[in-house]
């Protein structure tokens, strides 16, 4: 299986990007998790169908109301365990 690792560049703390991402991924069925790092983007590592993955991509181009993306840097990685849920992790 596949995972998507995202990287996510811009005002996107501050904003409730890990809330709302977190949301959304609920809402596609996607596991995995969210957390801001201390240079100010946000990372996100999800699991699940293709399509619920590229549709949470798209809607991490936008973000929540108050984000301004300028880029996301994304890979697709080979899975190395698997998530229950999808969680707010702490800033690392």
């Amino acid at each position: 299986m596949i995972d998507l690792s995202m990287m996510i560049f811009g005002r996107v703390q501050g904003v409730y990007f890990r809330k709302s991402t977190e949301k959304q991924a609920v809402q596609y069925n996607v596991t995995g998790w969210v957390r801001n790092r201390k240079d100010g983007t946000v990372e996100v590592l999800a699991q699940g169908e293709e399509e619920a993955l590229i549709s949470l991509l798209k809607w991490c181009e936008k973000g929540p109301r108050f984000a301004k993306v300028e880029r996301i840097d994304i890979n697709w990685i080979k899975r190395k365990e698997v998530f229950s849920n999808f969680d707010v992790l702490a800033t690392i």
